[in-house]
């Protein structure tokens, strides 16, 4: 378990690495939007699957922070790209 935990951590960072580096590089604000909460919700996902393997006990937590991200990530986005189109 602690290579497949350690493994998902590293899949997490790269996502994570992906995301900071799309919002970077993109050229359109809309998909800087898209890029960062793709890749970074995704990267998120992965350090609390890896998190959760390295420490069972945290599994209850980790659920629940992992809800959290998947429930405001994407509504988080949609309300700074509808903000950005009204004005």
């Amino acid at each position: 378990m602690r290579l497949a935990g350690d493994i998902l951590l590293l899949i997490g960072a790269g996502f994570a690495f992906l995301g900071a580096l799309g919002i970077l590089r993109m050229p359109d604000v809309y998909n800087r939007i898209q890029a960062g909460t793709k890749a970074v919700t995704l990267g998120a996902l992965a350090f609390l699957v890896g998190i959760g393997l390295l420490e069972p006990g945290w599994w209850a937590k980790l659920v629940c922070i992992g809800g959290f991200v998947l429930f405001t990530s994407p509504v988080s986005s949609s309300a700074i790209a509808r903000a950005l189109y009204i004005s």
